[in-house]
């Protein structure tokens, strides 16, 4: 294969490109799942091809193939996209500069999970299955597991070869208690780049004894009441609120234009770094694109441009100093890549795509921040999420609420929390997060951006973060 790319890239240059580069992908997946102690699904997946990126004057081209024996053909058909992209080309593209690069790369693994045997999977599933059904009242359970294998070859006519090889582990258990008059759910759900060593680690079947006693408790709990309160809330909902609202905005694609028919731009300016300072959020808020967090589902030692993993410091105790960026549109704000440039398979080109997004931890203990609100709430597990246009005005719903009253938890729960805010207001009234003993890497599933839709998975990182005078509950909310 090596020397069939390389001849590729020679090919490239024979031909008259300036810059060609080549992502061959090899991706297998397995899923299982189990409803209401029922296999519902059990299937191996392969995907396998290669996308060819081609640059003529300032032009660009691609094209993508599943078969190896044409390599050649795939560069020909790129190379002439982006001399036909000549006759309209408004701006010329150009890329950073960066090293060529000889090198490889695996997860670390420690059980490789397409070795383990089915009937071991199939077995935790249905041992999740019946724990969260010994709970009188859970209606509907469901179980499965998720594995992902993704070879990865990078080559470009500059003389880089880069071998990488990604595992992600991921699980789910999710139970439903439903009456006449209503339905509540309690899930979970995590993903690492790691073996199957990750799914021992989140000990499933405990914890969905948990799940089960809960979705119950939610049924008979009452609404969260509406007003404005202090809250908490957990890195299981803390990643959704740091990939929507900090995230997506801090994409520097997004700022240029290039989602604006799709998904929006964003509120922030590429002169927030230098002419016009952003305020972000509190002095507690320091936030990092780290793609060098271990087990991250962004993690890795080369993107898809061949650009180095990196820990870029976005927000710094709450000023807007960072972007995430790629090596074709960094050169705009005069910087080189952040190594943000990545694909969701083959057939597709690398965009920006956020790596892991963290929130660094405080020095606070969880007690300490529970024991700051006179009268709020805990606010746990993502529900259903809504955010603008721009990114600025926000509502997110969860499964379920704790009660804090004179600083402690009383042990009573509410069920369908909602809160709202405006981004860096929000942000802003952050006094505290926990320290790194609460620190916690939720994976995302499904993150999609782009046209044609790229859906990845990332992670992001936060300990238990406490927020002030923040709008609770549908009437509430503007």
């Amino acid at each position: 294969m090596k020397e069939m790319i390389q001849s590729a890239m020679e090919y490239a240059k024979s031909l008259g490109a300036g810059f060609c580069d080549l992502r061959y992908k090899d991706i297998h997946i397995e899923d299982i799942e189990v409803e209401n102690s029922t296999l519902v699904k059990a299937e191996k997946k392969r995907s396998l091809g290669y996308g060819v990126r081609v640059y003529v004057d300032g032009a660009m081209g691609f094209a993508a193939s599943s078969d190896p024996t044409q390599m050649n053909t795939v560069v020909k058909q790129a190379y002439e996209i982006a001399r036909a992209s000549l006759t309209l080309l408004a701006e010329k593209a150009k890329l950073d500069k960066k090293e060529a690069v000889q090198a490889t790369y695996a997860t670390p693994v420690k059980k490789c999970p397409f070795g383990m045997p089915f009937e071991e999977k199939l077995a935790l599933l249905m041992e999740c299955d019946k724990n969260m059904n010994a709970t009188e009242g859970v209606k509907r359970t469901c179980s499965y597991l998720f594995f992902r294998e993704d070879d990865v070859i990078f080559a470009d006519t500059d003389g880089s070869y880069i071998d990488q090889s990604f595992l992600q582990s991921g699980a789910y258990i999710g139970a439903t208690a439903f009456s006449d008059e209503d339905m509540q759910e309690r899930s979970f759900i995590d993903i690492q780049r790691a073996g199957y060593e990750a799914i021992l680690d989140m000990n499933l079947a405990e914890r969905a004894k948990t799940i089960g006693k809960e979705a119950v408790e939610l049924l008979k709990a009452e609404d969260c009441p509406s007003g404005e309160f202090d809250i908490i809330l957990t890195p299981r909902q803390m990643f959704l609120q740091i990939h929507e609202s900090v995230g997506h905005p801090t994409e520097l694609d997004r700022i240029l234009g290039s989602e604006a028919a799709y998904a929006g731009r964003s509120f922030v300016e590429t002169e927030n770094l230098t002419s016009k300072p952003l305020t972000y959020g509190s002095e507690h808020v320091t936030i990092v694109a780290d793609a060098t967090c271990p087990q991250g589902l962004g993690t890795f030692a080369y993107d898809d441009e061949g650009t180095p993993g990196q820990n870029v410091t976005l927000i710094d105790k709450g000023k807007f100093v960072g972007l995430q960026t790629s090596r074709d549109n960094a050169p705009k704000i005069g910087q080189n890549s952040g190594g943000a440039g990545l694909s969701d398979g083959w057939r597709n080109l690398p965009i920006v795509r956020m790596t892991n997004i963290n929130l660094l931890p405080g020095q606070f203990t969880l007690d300490e921040l529970i024991s700051g609100i006179e009268y709020g709430f805990i606010f746990d597990e993502n529900k259903s999420w809504s955010i603008d246009d721009l990114r600025i005005n926000f509502q997110f719903a969860c499964e379920m609420a704790r009660e804090i009253k004179n600083g402690k938890l009383t042990g009573r729960v509410f069920k369908n929390p909602i809160y709202a805010g405006k981004t860096t207001e929000f942000w802003g009234n952050c006094d505290g997060t926990a320290n790194k003993d609460f620190w916690e890497l939720v994976g995302v599933p499904n993150c999609g951006k782009g046209q044609p839709m790229q859906v990845m998975r990332v992670s992001h990182g936060s300990s238990p973060t406490r927020f002030r005078k923040v709008k609770v509950g549908v009437s509430d909310v503007k």
